[in-house]
């Protein structure tokens, strides 16, 4: 049963570490430009959008236009925030290995 001791101790430092990476994550800023500098997204690693920033100019074109620029701004920081956090993730977990997983 010793093997089981190591591993809940390595499940409790991983948990340590996830936790402590949580709170880092959340203060990672990732801002997303588009249309031309138009729309401007900022978003938090966690996927928590910060800000939205549009040029007064871009307003008066279509609705359509600003709406689908805005959103795929809005789509584009989410999903870098997304890989940022997975990234993040990816390294604290990579070190824990459970005999016969994987």
């Amino acid at each position: 049963m010793a093997g089981v001791g190591k591993l809940l101790k390595q499940a409790q430092k991983m948990q340590r570490q996830i936790e402590s990476l949580q709170g880092q994550v959340s203060t990672k800023e990732i801002e997303v430009t588009n249309g031309g500098g138009a729309v401007k997204v900022k978003v938090n690693g966690g996927g928590q959008v910060l800000a939205l920033t549009l040029d007064p100019e871009f307003l008066k074109e279509d609705a359509k236009l600003v709406s689908d620029t805005i959103l795929s701004a809005v789509q584009d920081a989410l999903k870098q925030a997304k890989e940022y956090n997975d990234a993040e993730m990816q390294k604290v977990t990579s070190a824990f290995q459970m005999p016969g997983m994987f």
